[in-house]
């Protein structure tokens, strides 16, 4: 343990900071092409045992995948964990080489799991997905304009602006269809998961693009991953609620989706739903227990590459 080494880099725009323990060595390249060949190099002498990033809204995808070539494990953290732990060991200044060095230290005293690589057909499916969502988002805006406002003239360019939209959200679509297609591997998935009732290609394609890790994991650390895994609130004889928390944020919202269609048309999930609510349970609780036994039949599935079967619900 006490020889492995851990490298924790802060993503900007231009830059990557670098940090690595328990040697203490800081360095700087540029967030470009060539930065990264000189990056990969400086890593090759330290042989990390992990790389830490930060998620900083897609500047780090380069890097990331870059070191999953190069074949050294990597894993992205979300923002608060990294910030609860600077606060916890008292950093409160803030640099870029103190962010880098905080990652490292994270990296070397949490040692979290290094992520399922992903690869650039992989970070092309999630950037059509994430524009996709954001369309959907400005049809619902929209939308909503439309409905509040009182205006003809406002109106009629509501619905054109909402008749476009409608058209780009279209030809995303396709694009996604598209890419599964030409992927014969991302295909056969997309086959097996499509096959469930409630899980529908948005749902595929969600879980294609964000979620490499599904099909590779037990059912509680693919649960605890997207955030469906209840967590105890328990404090001397005090039992709290059990409640969700962290995660994947986008994969539960669609996974939420999913539950909420397969309790309707899914039997397994139906009968599991309808026994929660028989025996008292309120519904988000019961909608909530759905989403992490439709993940973990998902999980089976994919790992197993088998279509679904009418699932026991003991």
């Amino acid at each position: 343990m006490s020889g492995e080494t851990f490298v924790g880099i802060d993503v900007s725009k231009a830059r990557l900071d670098v940090a690595i323990l328990p040697s203490g060595e800081i360095f700087a390249v540029d967030n470009t092409a060539s930065g990264l060949a000189e990056l990969l190099i400086r890593l090759s002498e330290a042989q990390p045992h992990l790389v830490v990033l930060e998620s900083t809204g897609g500047l780090e995808q380069a890097a990331v995948l870059a070191l999953y070539e190069a074949g050294w494990p990597a894993t992205v953290l979300n923002p608060r964990r990294v910030r609860h732990f600077s606060r916890a060991l008292g950093q409160h200044a803030k640099t870029d080489r103190i962010d880098a060095m905080v990652l490292a230290r994270f990296a070397q005293t949490m040692q979290p799991e290094a992520q399922v690589p992903s690869n650039a057909f992989q970070w092309s499916l999630e950037a059509i997905l994430t524009r996709r969502r954001q369309v959907v988002e400005l049809l619902n805006m929209e939308r909503n304009r439309l409905n509040s406002s009182q205006d003809a003239y406002v109106q009629q360019d509501l619905r054109e602006v909402i008749h476009y939209l409608e058209g780009r959200r279209e030809q995303l679509d396709q694009a996604l269809r598209d890419a599964i297609q030409r992927n014969p591997k991302f295909q056969a998935t997309y086959d097996v998961l499509t096959s469930t009732p409630g899980v529908g290609p948005v749902m595929a394609w969600t879980l294609l693009a964000q979620l490499p890790e599904l099909g590779q994991l037990s059912r509680q650390k693919i649960a605890n991953l997207v955030g469906v895994a209840p967590l105890n609130r328990d404090s001397g004889t005090v039992r709290g609620h059990r409640s969700i928390w962290g995660g994947r944020a986008s994969v539960r919202q669609v996974l939420y989706m999913s539950a909420v269609s397969g309790v309707r048309w899914n039997p397994t999930l139906k009968a599991v739903y309808q026994h929660l609510i028989g025996n008292g349970k309120p519904t988000k609780v019961a909608l909530v227990a759905c989403m992490r036994k439709l993940l973990v039949y998902l999980n089976a599935m994919v790992r197993d590459q088998a279509p679904w079967q009418v699932q026991s619900v003991a």
